[in-house]
């Protein structure tokens, strides 16, 4: 039985990401394709259950605008237009798009005229989150217009006989109420969606591709301990064994005993079948970081070194027949869909190096977003603490340390960034904040420790929520956790006699601290 499948054509849209997601939470496998890279037969040939347009910058009536064949609404499959989407279907099909007397941005005051479709779910008054300067100001014949503002006449519209829904507000963005609903009806009730993407049957399914894949061959994977690389580690020492092995290398800038606890899982007394060599390249690192003060400098550093350093491995190890790297599906979006804007460029592996000859490489978590990547380690059988591990950036404490970085600079965050966790965890903030780390300051300042005059740097707490990592707010943490926090670190680790309490948001900061 064909998997049912939901396809999500983008417009250049910057929410791309979160339509997906919401589809995939609702249980159904979907992909986000760039406009102009699927023609009418391949959409036919893809057998899509419905199809989603994102929004876009652009106006759907401008020269040169992201455009569809309008045949496409004859396939006979449910269209569900959101934003620009929603314009270019009104555009395609007769309507009239204007640009609007007053441009609606952020939190918008939406009224519902009619329940009977997507909208079911609606308050008669729901906050949504609108982006817009054009509008619909004549509906396509056919359809009946379910929700308008002060400023948008058609803010939803609907033509339920030939599957046609519109929403001029963005239904996937956490502030709209009752957003997720809408796409879950359009999703499993206008198009008869069943739940069938689970992580059970993915694992089934890739484990078995990646045997036949592989058949004898030798497989190399470069595994960092975060949640990727361990998932996708696991999933090949379970379809091939012993013909994979992992290099693990320990730059020195992993947070308190991570290193240690990598080394429990997969190494030789650990529960997965696989080759696992553990390379101790901290100094390596220590020396090269010597006197850099320069963020982006450091980053690079890091990343050139690892590419060494696992060359250096690769070159013990012999013939390899296939790299597997922790691609996910977030890294290929970023990374551009045909001529979509690329957000930032994703290097797995930081490179890859240029010696090993390799048939293939293997990304088995390619289409997964993280929260899956996530469920699909559950399942694998890895352990909560490393499956639920906070958010890493590949440089490591590289970049959580500003200024120049030392081995006693980085033994100086490690244990306040371990405190600083421990505390949370034991108030139940842990599973609440999204993301949450100590970094070093490069700040000295003049203290009292007792009767003793000091001269030592100052720890920045930060700790954030969000849902997507594009922004976040600070989290509102108990003003006596950060108490207990503070305490703790300037009285158990040395050479620190201030903490602060990082209040920024993103934007205009970012999450990390570098």
């Amino acid at each position: 039985m064909a998997q049912n499948k939901i396809l999500i054509l983008d417009f250049g849209g910057q929410y791309n990401q979160l339509i997906a997601r919401r589809v995939r939470e609702c249980g159904v496998y979907c992909e986000v394709r760039n406009f102009d890279s699927m023609t009418l037969d391949d959409i036919k040939a893809y057998d899509p259950k419905g199809l989603i347009f994102t929004g876009g910058p652009q106006s759907a009536y401008g020269e040169g605008a992201p455009s569809i064949d309008g045949k496409v609404f004859e396939l006979g499959i449910p269209v569900l237009g959101i934003c620009y989407g929603a314009q270019l279907m009104a555009h395609k099909l007769g309507g009239r798009i204007s640009s609007a007397p007053t441009s609606e941005y952020g939190r918008t005051v939406v009224s519902i005229d009619n329940k009977d479709g997507v909208l079911e779910k609606a308050d008669d008054e729901n906050i949504c989150w609108m982006s817009h300067t054009d509008y619909i100001s004549e509906p396509p014949e056919g359809f009946i217009v379910t929700a308008h503002t002060e400023s948008c006449p058609v803010a939803g519209m609907e033509d339920r006989k030939r599957g046609f829904y519109a929403v001029q507000f963005h239904p996937e963005v956490n502030h709209t109420q009752h957003g997720a609903e809408f796409l879950r009806k359009f999703v499993l009730g206008v198009c008869a969606c069943e739940q069938d993407w689970q992580m059970g049957s993915f694992a089934e399914k890739q484990i078995k591709e990646i045997r036949e894949k592989v058949g004898t061959g030798k497989v190399l994977c470069a595994l960092s301990g975060g949640v990727d690389s361990s998932v996708a580690a696991v999933l090949l020492s379970k379809a091939v064994g012993k013909q994979l092995t992992c290099v693990f290398v320990d730059h020195g800038l992993l947070r308190k005993d991570e290193g240690n606890q990598v080394s429990e899982i997969f190494g030789p007394d650990g529960p997965y079948d696989l080759n696992f060599v553990r390379v101790n390249a901290q100094q390596r690192y220590y020396d090269k970081l010597a006197g850099i003060t320069e963020p982006e400098a450091k980053r690079k550093i890091i990343g050139e070194e690892f590419i060494r350093v696992f060359e250096d491995e690769a070159r013990k190890i012999g013939k390899v027949d296939f790299l597997v790297q922790g691609t996910i599906y977030p890294d290929v979006i970023e990374s551009g869909l045909g001529k979509s804007a690329v957000i930032k460029s994703h290097h797995n592996v930081g490179g890859l190096p240029d010696h090993v000859d390799f048939k293939e490489i293997i990304e088995p978590l390619r289409m997964l977003f993280k929260d899956e990547v996530r469920a699909l380690g559950r399942e694998l059988g890895l352990p909560d603490y490393l499956v639920n591990r906070q958010p890493f950036p590949g440089p490591g404490l590289g970049i959580r340390i500003i200024g120049e970085v030392t081995e006693a600079k980085v033994k100086i965050v490690q244990e306040a960034d371990a405190i600083y966790r421990e505390e949370l965890e034991k108030a139940g903030y842990g599973s609440k904040v999204n993301q949450y780390f100590a970094a070093l300051t490069n700040m000295r300042s003049v203290g009292v420790m007792g009767d003793f005059r000091t001269y030592d740097y100052a720890i920045a707490l930060r700790a954030v929520t969000t849902t997507d990592f594009m922004t976040a707010e600070s989290a509102d943490l108990p003003w006596d956790l950060l108490q207990t926090v503070t305490s703790r670190i300037v009285n158990e680790v040395d050479h620190v006699n201030r903490v602060f309490y990082d209040l920024t948001g993103k934007p205009p900061g970012t999450i990390e601290f570098e």
